[in-house]
């Protein structure tokens, strides 16, 4: 008998308990391949598009556009065309009938972030994954770990994948010393070597390829290969008013459409991801943290520091991804010598986000 298989609510995120349905990309009847996107859902978080991971006909769609699941809840179906839709019918029935939403137990024995001292500071990191050649995650100016909640997990699938919260950022010290790309730098070295790393493929986003360029520059044998995602550091230009305007941001109405410049969709900032942007600027000694590295790195709407000889002197591979209508720093930058370079239409800043399953796939194939 022919295999079926069951379309399930993702996880995005260690505190995803429920999602959204917004609608349906494939109908009752279409072949899917492996890949696809077939339905888009929301977190409270971000939406983002549920893929195939087989290849078969959509034969039922369980949940219907605004249905709210919890994770593991059932979608949809994928099976081969010559399944009888008595089978279909009776998987559906058998699922509903068994299915029992995670009340947190099951969460509590996965992966939780950690906290490790570098140089008195102490950092938050999550690891997902074992084996292979390590991979680090470095977010963005303003950012934390979670920036990477669609592409943690599937990262994770061939190796070990740590992704930190920087100095000043998330749940790690409000300590960024004299803010320059230097001091970043240094406290990613001290991660790597207080949990016994000592080379790993570094992808970062935005400020983050920044200081991934830094840690390349600062330690080369040290860095397997670079994939730098709307990457600073690699030209002059940048879009100071939104630096400015993130810094300065006190409320929902200042800083909601400041966020929106991060996504090519600003439908996509949801009230969620403006309160917890929120919360974190109010936290005690962030201010200072995000004017410091504002001054020191992003001066007068420049960037200060252009490390591009990094990325183009061929030390390493390099993978450029970029969003073509980030508003934030121009996708021109992209164009590294001697890189692979990814341009994707359509999409902003965030495109790690905002086009996840594809940036996953350029990433996994990359590292292959």
């Amino acid at each position: 008998m022919s295999e079926i298989h069951k379309l399930t609510m993702p996880k995005w995120g260690l505190s995803m308990q429920e999602g959204k349905v917004n609608g349906w990309l494939k109908k009752v009847g279409d072949r899917i391949a492996v890949g696809e996107e077939i339905v888009e859902v929301e977190s409270e978080k971000i939406a983002g598009a549920v893929e195939a991971s087989v290849a078969g006909v959509l034969r039922s769609q369980v949940a219907a556009e605004d249905d709210v699941l919890p994770v593991g809840g059932l979608l949809g179906i994928v099976a081969d065309a010559e399944v009888s839709e008595a089978e279909i019918d009776a998987a559906v029935a058998d699922f509903l009938a068994n299915f029992t939403p995670d009340t947190g137990e099951e969460e509590d024995a996965g992966p939780k972030p950690e906290k490790v001292d570098v140089g008195g500071r102490k950092l938050r990191y999550l690891k997902r994954g074992e084996g292979g050649e390590p991979l680090v995650l470095i977010h963005g100016f303003g950012g934390d770990l979670n920036n990477w909640l669609f592409n943690h997990e599937a990262l994770a699938a061939d190796r070990a994948v740590y992704a930190l919260d920087l100095p000043g950022h998330g749940e790690s010290s409000k300590d960024v010393g004299d803010g320059s790309l230097d001091t970043l730098a240094a406290a990613v070295l001290g991660f790597m070597d207080a949990v016994g790393l000592d080379a790993v493929h570094l992808a970062g986003h935005s400020m983050g390829g920044a200081v991934s360029l830094a840690v390349a520059k600062a330690a080369p044998a040290r860095v397997r290969s670079l994939t730098l995602i709307a990457g600073a550091a690699l030209g002059e230009e940048i879009n100071g008013a939104y630096i400015d305007g993130f810094v300065a941001a006190k409320d929902r109405r200042a800083l909601r459409p400041v966020l929106t410049q991060l996504f090519a969709d600003g439908e996509l900032v949801t009230r969620q991801l403006v309160d917890d942007m929120l919360k974190f600027k109010r936290l005690e000694g962030v201010d200072t943290v995000l004017s410091t590295l504002g001054a020191r790195l992003f001066q007068a709407g420049r960037q200060a520091t252009v490390l591009r000889d990094v990325a183009a002197g061929g030390a390493r591979p390099v993978l450029v991804i970029w969003g073509e209508d980030d508003r934030v720093i121009p996708a021109a930058h992209a164009q590294v010598p001697g890189a692979l370079v990814e341009v994707l239409p359509g999409y902003g800043h965030m495109v790690q986000m905002e086009a996840a399953n594809d940036v996953n796939r350029l990433i996994a194939r990359f590292l292959a």
